[in-house]
């Protein structure tokens, strides 16, 4: 999809994905010292907002103007110290070339071809600095089958094996699991991978 289908997308709805964070970021940026981070492809920007509420900079990039003009408006209601800490990047994943200088990066399902998610993810990855942390979450590739919800291309689905092999080196992967998320009496199948940057 490209950036005007997503526009559309989230134009038919208040919130596509809801206001908490991810509980799988949750659960792997909660205990991390507070630095900056680069959330792509942030939508409504939950994840990035969770973490400006932790104290964390925040720097977080989607392609959609109507998914950060709806960011901005539930970033309103925080505090002005927390939005300060967030700055909304309109700007396309695929082609960005950010700094290294970050502590987190996070990819939230974020589904492209092949070719483009290998690109996206060497892009985190260079956007780290030594030590930084990088967690992917996104539809697994067996969720198309066993599981509900999420995109039914197979092409833009994928698994953790998948993404650590787009990975490569320069990363030491911590976690590269399938998990599974409760979607009302259903369950959908998610891959995760969290990975810290090692070389110098």
């Amino acid at each position: 999809m490209d950036a005007a289908a997503w526009d559309a997308k989230y134009e038919r709805a208040e919130l596509i994905w809801g206001a908490p964070p991810n509980d799988m970021v949750v659960e792997f940026c909660t205990s991390l010292p507070r630095g900056r981070a680069l959330d792509l492809a942030c939508g409504e920007g939950r994840n990035a907002l969770w973490l400006a509420t932790r104290g964390w900079s925040v720097d977080a990039v989607d392609f959609s103007s109507v998914a950060l003009t709806k960011a901005v408006r539930i970033a309103a209601t925080a505090t002005a110290s927390i939005r300060e800490r967030v700055r909304w990047v309109h700007a396309d994943v695929t082609t960005l070339t950010p700094e290294r200088n970050y502590d987190l990066v996070v990819i939230a399902y974020l589904h492209l071809s092949r070719t483009e998610r290998e690109n996206v993810l060497a892009t985190a990855v260079r956007a780290l600095k030594h030590e930084g942390i990088l967690v992917i979450v996104g539809h697994h590739s067996a969720n198309l089958k066993n599981g509900v919800g999420g995109p039914q291309d197979p092409e833009i689905l994928y698994s953790p094996d998948d993404l650590v092999a787009d990975i490569g080196d320069g990363m030491r992967i911590l976690v590269a699991e399938d998990r599974v998320r409760h979607v009302g009496d259903s369950a959908a199948i998610d891959a995760l991978v969290v990975g810290r940057v090692t070389d110098e």
